[in-house]
């Protein structure tokens, strides 16, 4: 068997992820005739096939399978060499590039982000809030802050605390202050916002069965925390998010009831593992990690 090009490699993994063969060569920047040699040409060093072609179409075969589980983890340890061979060369000057959700970025990172530069007036953060959870080796990013079971291959994942924060029902304080003298139940008469499986949740907390019909619901619960500021209904969030409205009095928490819901996992900050040891990524991990604490001491201050 010749020696194989190691630029056949990357082809033959975007071949084998991708649908068609012009997909792959449109993620290659490559033409489809180019994509097309360098496969012809990496089976023809192997020495046997790596796809099964039907029409246009190619589907990897059992040696392409097994190639395609040593081949892709190694490649992504070379990206993640590179990334940080490029975050050594260029320093704390580079910057940070995060992701994160939107509601996270609103309602949490954000307002904090002005003590991370005065922690930290040397080192930029390039923040990015999308729903999508984004491939941080392939889109160059360093670090992202995510809610989900995981697995992610490849990345460091640190959970910033084990317990599950709770959901609870909050409204502006105005209207919280005319619904504290009555009972949980008469939240199903007001206007509530987000999702009914929530809300019904959170009633069976409270231990009250009933049907619930929300005025409006959300893709983005840093919307629904706006319009629940803004006196337009009440709303069942995750605690974290509202802790700073709740400290600040834009918010009020609407009686002694929370729930845990299931599914609903920790926040976690996650890095390539190439990154461990780099300094500005060190320094992120520890300020989140301080600020995370700090919040829920607040949350423990607000519940007495």
């Amino acid at each position: 068997m010749s020696r194989i090009p190691l630029n056949f490699l990357p082809t033959f993994v975007a071949v084998a992820r991708l649908p068609t063969l012009r997909a792959a060569a449109e993620s290659l920047h490559l033409t489809h005739s180019a994509v097309s040699q360098q496969l012809g040409e990496l089976e023809s060093r192997l020495g046997f096939p790596l796809f099964d072609r039907r029409g246009r179409r190619v589907h990897l075969n059992a040696a392409g399978q097994a190639l395609l589980r040593q081949v892709e983890p190694a490649l992504a340890q070379v990206d993640d060499g590179v990334q940080a061979a490029a975050a050594a060369a260029k320093g704390a000057a580079q910057g940070v590039r995060l992701t994160m959700l939107p509601s996270f970025a609103q309602r949490w990172f954000l307002p904090r982000l002005g003590l991370w530069r005065e922690r930290h007036p040397g080192i930029p953060l390039e923040i990015e809030a999308s729903a999508n959870i984004i491939d941080l080796q392939r889109d160059g990013f360093h670090a992202a802050i995510r809610t989900g079971p995981g697995p992610w291959p490849g990345l460091v994942v640190e959970r910033l605390y084990e317990t599950p924060t709770p959901f609870i029902a909050v409204a502006a304080m105005q209207v919280a202050l005319r619904l504290r003298a009555g009972k949980p139940a008469d939240l199903a008469r007001e206007p509530l916002l987000g999702d009914s499986e929530v809300w019904e949740k959170w009633f069976a907390g409270a231990g009250v069965r009933t049907r619930v019909t929300p005025v409006a619901s959300f893709n983005d619960v840093g919307l629904m925390l706006q319009a629940t500021e803004q006196g337009l209904g009440l709303a069942v969030v995750r605690e974290l998010l509202a802790a700073d409205a709740l400290r600040d009095g834009r918010l009020a928490r609407l009686f002694d009831v929370s729930v845990v819901l299931e599914g609903v996992q920790p926040y976690s900050l996650v890095y390539p593992t190439a990154l461990a040891d780099w300094p500005p990524l060190i320094a992120l991990r520890d300020w989140v990690r301080h600020e995370f604490d700090h919040s829920l001491a607040l949350l423990r201050t607000i519940e007495r």
